[in-house]
């Protein structure tokens, strides 16, 4: 399922998208230099809460940890682990990414 162009997500920055068209964001995208890392959009912490505190705005002020804007944790971008906060050493649930052709993809399963 097609989400955007890689040069769409700027380097470093974050983006949600509702592929299902349910009327919220469920997937967040974060680019770093060339890679794409897709997350579910739910804290593990907090009932599956979405964690933007802004539309498109999942990341710290420096650009390296998601934060969960319900309760501050912080979850590593590539791997989802949990880095600080009440739900240390848990993770987000990946969303398998393909980058093809400068197209940003949902891996079909």
């Amino acid at each position: 399922m097609f989400l955007c162009r890689l040069d769409e997500l700027p380097d470093g920055d974050s983006r949600g998208f509702d592929p299902a068209r349910t009327g919220q964001d469920t997937v967040l995208v974060v680019r770093q230099d060339e890679r794409v890392f897709g997350w579910r959009d739910a804290c593990p912490h907090h009932g599956g809460t979405p964690m933007a505190w802004r539309k498109d705005e999942y990341l710290n002020a420096a650009r390296d940890r998601i934060v969960c804007a319900a309760h501050g944790a912080q979850f590593d971008v590539a791997t989802g682990i949990c880095t600080l906060g009440p739900c240390l050493g848990q993770r987000l649930h990946s969303v398998g990414l393909v980058v093809d052709d400068n197209e940003i993809h949902i891996r079909e399963t």
